[in-house]
């Protein structure tokens, strides 16, 4: 049955597309009254769900247009308000029934089901043909008692011919009947929908020609003879009766369904900042009673959306919140200085309620919000709200505190992802160093840029101790404050893992999902495993999860595959199925699966094993990246670092400097002093480099006694006066040979700046090896040579 949804708010539309999409209905979405009267006058459709309020033509209207039109297609509205009158007009208009925002999900879908049930009363609980069987109440589907696991599409078939089991649908019928407008296929997917039903109903039993193809015409139910009409009798009455005397189950929303509605929110959840974000400009700017026209009527109506979708999302106190903004933004009152208190407050506690996980609002799912939350902790008032404003803009959500106490109210609730510090925000600097220790000890420790006056080596030195990541002295621009934060997030956020799951049951596709995303994990689902090998290329994944049985290909056959291909033979792979027999595990094992879990899923368990083998492909990405001698970064790894690096320096403008440092006649102190003392200083160049060089640098061995540095935002010049110190703790630094006998090695070092000496990282080392060979021309004996191209 197909379902038009007239709804303006597209965070709503989208859910109400999943959860009745979910319960086998076919949805189409339109974002206004107009555009909804055209598709009704161009498609049939079984059911109208409309919005109230809507752009161009209302809700009402709408309504009442497409009854004096003739239309007798059951009308369900949606609204906000909750006043009698407001339902008795809408009932006037022609509506069937009327639901009020927010709405509880379960109770829509069953006012949905009664609708239909009503508009086509010979409709049975049960549909029978045969020894077929499809129960709409359960979304069942038996044929001779054994269960049938159709897909969503292959039951909506089925279903449709048991509604009309007397008609032939061609391809294009089916189209239409089963699949939206905007995202419909081709007939090749009728054709391979109608051979997967058919395959599953012969493996139950029935006959290859239950679903017969009219050539030239399309598809029907193959009439019945004789021996398939079920025989009623007195003692012996059809399952059919048995239902229809006993009153109808409601159909709960599943849990797939939860786990599909909070994908939505995380979809949307961006969208939802950015209006309360709105909100949280309107209260800034009633504070300094600057608000304008405009933004107040823009916040008013970012308030309405809000109090009619969070609650559908399990944040009803956020909705409550969201109703009480919009009710105080809807009066013209100027407000008091109490009002404008309450008005901070309660955009204080919207921010915080969607931002807890969804599991402590809905037991269901977690969810993590999209932009990062930057905590700006400086007494400067003037410069903390100037990168507040400049974070929003940078894709942050900037929260300011003025003082210690601040700080700690701040912590007690939110976890900031990153946080700027100036020391001075205590007068005392042994309370200021403690709160950065405490930013350490959270977990995950939270990175700290700090902002200082004065930048003494002493103070520096403290702020190391106590684990700052990054020292900024005032005065600077924002330009560079953002270019430290990216570079900060970028060296601490995880790697996100991506896992492909193979499973034609889509609930375990479902609770898998909701099980790994809270983990940060990138989940692909695929229900059809002749899709695999396009699937697995585009996605990549780093673990493959996959059932033992599935239609067409198994587990089993797939792993082979997988095992056999030179590019992903060595990708993880896990196998869940209900099968524990020893030979099914053997089998399992031997074609070269690295876990097994039985079914049903216990999560903690499935999380840790996959847990596991992550940290354990982790760690070993992280072996094949390294040099295993030096412990810096091997060539490859560096390679895509330093690209990576260039494409940011060239995106925002900013210098780089290349650097090529080769240890002097390194080959005169393996034939002097042994090999293992040559590995010796080239352990101790790896450590001196990692100790010398931020770590957000690339720092990396290309081979041989050659190593390069890449450091973003720095001149040439600088790169110099950096090198100076390394060279000279290189210089300071005493070896001995196998007979303890003393010697010491110097270093040359070429630099070249992106873009003045080349803009890609390939003529950038031709300039820093030319600048090296200058240098070793110019070196004395003793003594160590920089020089720069140019």
């Amino acid at each position: 049955m197909k379902i038009l949804v007239v709804e303006d708010d597209e965070l709503i539309a989208q859910t109400l597309r999943i959860i009745l999409s979910d319960q086998n209905y076919a949805v189409e979405l339109a974002s206004d009254g107009q555009a909804g009267l055209e598709l009704v006058e161009m498609f049939a459709y079984d059911l109208l769900l409309l919005d109230v309020m809507l752009p161009k033509l209302d809700g009402i209207s709408l309504c009442r247009q497409l009854r004096s039109q003739g239309y007798q297609m059951p009308i369900l509205l949606l609204t906000g308000r909750d006043s009698k009158h407001d339902k008795a007009t809408g009932l006037d208009a022609g509506a069937d029934d009327y639901v009020v925002k927010p709405f509880d999900t379960e109770e829509l879908v069953a006012r949905i089901r009664a609708l239909l049930r009503r508009a086509n009363s010979s409709t049975q609980p049960l549909l029978e043909w045969g020894a077929l069987q499809l129960d709409p109440s359960s979304f069942e589907v038996i044929y001779e008692d054994k269960l049938l696991a159709v897909t969503p599409k292959e039951y909506a078939l089925l279903e449709l011919f048991l509604r009309n089991n007397r008609r032939v649908f061609s391809c294009d019928a089916i189209l239409e009947h089963l699949w939206a407008y905007d995202d419909m296929p081709g007939e090749e997917a009728v054709r391979t929908h109608i051979k997967g039903l058919r395959q599953k109903l012969k493996i139950a039993g029935a006959p290859a020609t239950l679903i017969e193809t009219v050539y030239g015409i399309g598809y029907r139910l193959k009439p019945l003879n004789a021996r398939h009409v079920p025989v009623r009798t007195e003692e012996n009455p059809t399952s059919s009766e048995n239902r229809e005397n006993r009153p109808e189950q409601p159909q709960l929303i599943q849990p797939q369904s939860l786990t599909i509605i909070a994908g939505i929110w995380h979809r949307f959840q961006a969208k939802v900042s950015a209006q309360i974000t709105v909100l949280e400009q309107a209260a800034a700017s009633l504070l300094t009673q600057s608000l304008s026209p405009e933004l107040r009527q823009q916040a008013h109506q970012d308030a309405h959306t809000l109090a009619g979708s969070l609650s559908m999302f399990g944040f009803p106190h956020g909705g409550d919140l969201a109703r009480n903004i919009e009710q105080t933004l809807g009066s013209p009152d100027t407000l008091e200085p109490d009002q404008v208190q309450q008005f901070q407050t309660w955009v204080i506690g919207l921010r915080h309620d969607i931002e807890q996980p969804m599991e402590e609002q809905n037991s269901e799912s977690t969810l993590a919000n999209t932009h990062p939350l930057l905590l700006i902790a400086d007494r400067d008032r003037p410069l903390a709200v100037g990168l507040a404003h400049e974070a929003e803009k940078q894709g942050f959500r900037g929260m300011i505190a003025l003082d210690l106490a601040t700080v700690k109210a701040i912590l007690h609730q939110y976890q900031p992802d990153i946080v700027l510090l100036d020391l001075e925000i205590s007068s005392n600097s042994q309370e200021s160093l403690a709160l950065l220790s405490e930013f350490q000890r959270r977990m995950p420790p939270i990175p700290v840029l700090v902002f200082a006056n004065k930048a003494s080596l002493t103070e520096r030195v403290e702020v190391a101790r106590h684990g700052g990541r990054f020292f900024l002295q005032k005065p600077f621009s924002s330009t560079q404050v953002f270019e430290a934060v990216n570079q900060v997030l970028k060296r601490t956020e995880p790697a996100q893992a991506k896992i492909m799951v193979v499973d034609d049951d889509p609930k375990i596709i479902l609770v898998l999902k909701a099980l790994l995303e809270p983990w940060g994990l990138k989940v692909t689902m695929l229900q059809d495993p002749q899709q695999f090998w396009e699937t697995l290329e585009a996605c990549s994944p780093d673990l493959l999860i996959l059932d033992v049985e599935m239609p067409y290909l198994g587990g089993i056959e797939l792993c082979q595959i997988v095992r056999n291909d030179i590019r992903w033979g060595g990708l993880p792979i896990l196998f869940l199925t209900a099968h524990t027999e020893f030979a099914v595990v053997n089998q399992v094992f031997a074609v070269g699966a690295d876990d097994f879990v039985s079914k049903p899923i216990v999560g903690p368990e499935l999380i840790a094993r996959i847990i596991t083998r992550l940290e354990r492909l982790k760690l070993m990405r992280r072996i094949a990246e390294t040099d295993p001698l030096t412990g810096v970064a091997n060539r490859q790894k560096s390679t895509q670092d330093l690209e990576e690096m260039l494409s940011l320096a060239n995106r925002h403008q900013q210098p780089l400097s290349f650097t090529i440092l080769d240890l002097d006649q390194f080959k005169q102190v393996n034939d002097r002093y042994g090999h293992a003392a040559g590995d010796t200083v080239l352990r101790q160049v790896g450590y001196l480099l990692q100790q010398s060089f931020q770590s957000e640098d690339v720092i990396a061995r290309w081979g041989g006694e050659e190593f390069v540095v890449g450091m973003y935002g720095m001149t040439s010049e600088a790169a110099v006066q950096r090198l100076i110190t390394l060279v000279k703790l290189l210089e300071q630094q005493p070896f001995y040979d196998a007979e303890g006998q003393l010697f010491q090695v110097s270093l040359s070092a070429g630099i070249a700046q992106y873009p003045q000496d080349g803009n890609d990282l390939r003529s950038l080392y031709r300039s820093a090896d030319t600048a090296l060979q200058q240098a070793k021309k110019k070196q004395r004996p003793t003594d160590f040579a920089i020089a720069t191209y140019r």
